[in-house]
């Protein structure tokens, strides 16, 4: 076994990245507030071919150095728009047909292995603040909450991590 070199893990540049089918995935971010974890979100939405990142609220968005340090020019590759509230973005983005997936502990949420992705929709994965979550206002305005499960004595993950796993099991659905 051997480590692959950079030449042979066959990385497309950022324009030809740019030009690809990506996952019908956007994500919200709703008021982060740490700037490493946005820019985590933004090198994992890199990796796993996201649509698009909506930051909100007091979100940092780039150009910001924190990004920079985690995001590793992600910031180049995956699109973004900012929106005062992301009340307003949810509401736009449930007219233009997204499904909106709230990532929170909730009544009524789902665990993450039963969530159901469909190759003819396209979502938005809603995530909230590191400390409070998701607004209370979004609530009513999603289709369905899910939540990771979890078997610690915390119930809580970092955003970037929430993140990561929620990209990566629906994306593991769609190529299935």
């Amino acid at each position: 076994m051997r480590k692959l070199s950079m030449d042979e893990l066959n990385r497309p540049s950022v324009e030809a990245f740019k030009n690809t089918k990506k996952n019908p995935f956007i994500l919200l971010l709703d008021n982060v507030r740490s700037a490493h974890n946005v820019g985590s979100a933004f090198r994992t939405a890199d990796a796993f071919a996201v649509e698009k990142i909506m930051l909100c609220g007091i979100t940092a968005t780039p150009p910001n150095r924190e990004i920079a340090k985690t995001a590793l020019g992600a910031t180049e590759s995956i699109a973004w728009e900012y929106s005062e509230t992301s009340e307003e973005a949810v509401k736009r983005l449930r007219d233009e047909g997204y499904l909106i997936v709230i990532l929170e502990q909730t009544e009524g949420s789902i665990n993450l292995n039963h969530f159901t992705i469909s190759s003819d929709k396209k979502y938005c994965f809603v995530f909230g603040n590191e400390v409070f979550g998701v607004d209370e206002k979004l609530l009513p305005l999603a289709e369905v909450s899910v939540e990771i499960p979890q078997f610690g004595t915390k119930h809580s993950l970092n955003i970037s991590v929430s993140v990561g796993i929620v990209l990566w099991e629906c994306s593991r659905q769609l190529l299935s």
